[in-house]
């Protein structure tokens, strides 16, 4: 029983009710809150958080509505079994146990990483001096952070100056504070048909409406924007066009003109996610519509994770009211990892990383490659190097292959997860970078073939 329970906030969710569900889903993602689990009731929760009971109760009805819990008369509120989170950290303990894990997007482990305690300090003994890593962001902090997001975007071909960065706690939460501030709840914002988890995570936080829009293996159809923009009036769409999750899909530079083209015709904002495009060889789509874009970014694909550190950047009439708000930005940030973000920024290491990256999500391509008929169909024309996971259809409901892929030792995600409407094709994404080593992943890919669920 949890009815002593009581949720952290999120602070960047300034909506309390919505804050409070998310609470209750982060917990039972986590683990904090089990299926079955009894919640403190409307009046003791409102207590405990100096909150009103009617937002407690917009609170539950929300999480309800997300299918998180169930309310029985006379006995109280409970967590479902059948919730998407409560599944999700029972596969979780299960992978720990006895599955490869092929389901989480993370970088492949870098060598360096078995010596993070000396590298952390390495960094904290050069910046001894100084009091800000133990402290709130010190001014010079953020300067020097906007300075890094310049010299990254730089890098990657987009030439903008540090006062148009606007430094972020990854790029989750980039994505979060342009919607929060550019959108109004049941706003509908464009994404390719299949997006990514976090899009659909905050669209569900901020009450927003997605509209898919009909791709191909080049991503998004300029026919099916401009249509989707007239029908729904939709001035705000979110693009991945370097190697696109969970397809993998990147655009030629004929499909970038002609998305530049309808963007600027139908006078769209683009918000540019570049998570993975260090990974692709292609230069941003900013580069196409300066005026039209935000980009996005953060290390967590291409450099490690658990540095948080992610921007936005893009022209000063949309950057303006973004920066504005520094509780949703940089607030959160840890000092200690933003420095050293920076740190590794400015003397090269973090470019290293991604190159290693790169190179290495390469060879597990090719490893995927030699195995499996369905990724040689689908190698990429356009990239100069490749996706760090698989979008493999399967010749049996993708559901029903996951059971098949879990009792056969493999965890995978379900096209379900990705799918904006009701288009579920049955199709799975597999990380080839998440397990620790070639070997494992080699494993793995005899497993799935093992399984016999692929088209």
């Amino acid at each position: 029983m949890k009815q002593n329970w009581k949720p952290t906030l999120d602070p960047t969710i300034t909506v309390k009710y919505l804050a409070v569900a998310q609470a209750i889903a982060c917990a039972i993602k986590e683990g904090e809150l089990r299926a079955g689990d009894r919640l403190p009731t409307y009046r003791d929760l409102a207590w405990d958080l100096g909150l009103n009971v009617s937002t407690i109760t917009q609170a539950y009805r929300e999480a309800t509505r997300r299918h998180l819990i169930g309310g029985e008369v006379g006995r109280g509120t409970f967590v479902l079994a059948s919730s998407r989170e409560a599944e999700l950290f029972a596969l979780k303990e299960n992978a720990t146990r006895e599955l490869i894990d092929l389901s989480t997007n993370i970088p492949a482990r870098h060598p360096d990483d078995d010596r993070a305690a000396e590298l952390l300090a390495t960094y904290l003994k050069q910046e001894a001096g100084s009091d800000e890593i133990f402290s709130y962001h010190a001014p010079n902090l953020l300067t020097r952070a906007q300075m890094a997001g310049s010299k990254w975007l730089a890098w990657r071909g987009v030439e903008l100056p540090p006062a148009a960065v606007v430094p972020t706690a990854g790029a989750q939460q980039a994505l979060l504070a342009c919607l929060l501030v550019l959108c109004e709840p049941g706003a509908t914002v464009l994404v390719e048909e299949f997006t990514f988890p976090g899009m659909k995570a905050v669209a569900r936080q901020l009450r927003l409406r997605l509209q898919g829009i009909a791709c191909d293996e080049e991503g998004v159809l300029p026919s099916a924007l401009d249509t989707a923009s007239r029908s729904s009036g939709a001035r705000l769409v979110v693009l991945t066009p370097n190697l696109q999750n969970p397809t993998g899909a990147v655009m030629s530079a004929t499909r970038r003109t002609e998305i530049a083209a309808v963007v600027k015709a139908r006078k769209l904002l683009v918000i540019e996610d570049d998570v993975y495009g260090p990974l692709s060889g292609q230069a941003p789509l900013m580069q196409e519509i300066p005026e039209q874009c935000l980009v996005i970014s953060s290390l967590s694909k291409t450099v490690g994770p658990g540095l948080r550190f992610g921007f936005i950047a893009g022209p000063e009439r949309w950057i303006a009211p973004i920066r504005a708000e520094v509780h949703a930005t940089h607030w959160t940030m840890s000092p200690v990892m933003l420095g050293l973000a920076c740190h590794w920024i400015e003397e090269g290491r973090a470019f290293a990383r991604c190159d290693w990256q790169r190179a290495e999500v390469s060879a597990r391509w090719n490893l995927a490659r030699s195995r499996l008929k369905e990724v040689r169909r689908q190698t990429p024309r356009n990239a100069l190097f490749s996706a760090p996971h698989l979008w493999l259809e399967t010749g049996i409901p993708a559901e029903d292959a996951m059971v098949v892929l879990r009792s056969g030792g493999v965890e995978a995600v379900p096209g379900s997860f990705f799918s904006t409407g009701r288009q579920e094709e049955n199709r799975i994404r597999i990380c080839l970078t998440a397990p620790q080593s070639r070997a494992v992943l080699s494993l793995a890919l005899d497993k799935v073939l093992e399984c016999n669920i692929l088209k």
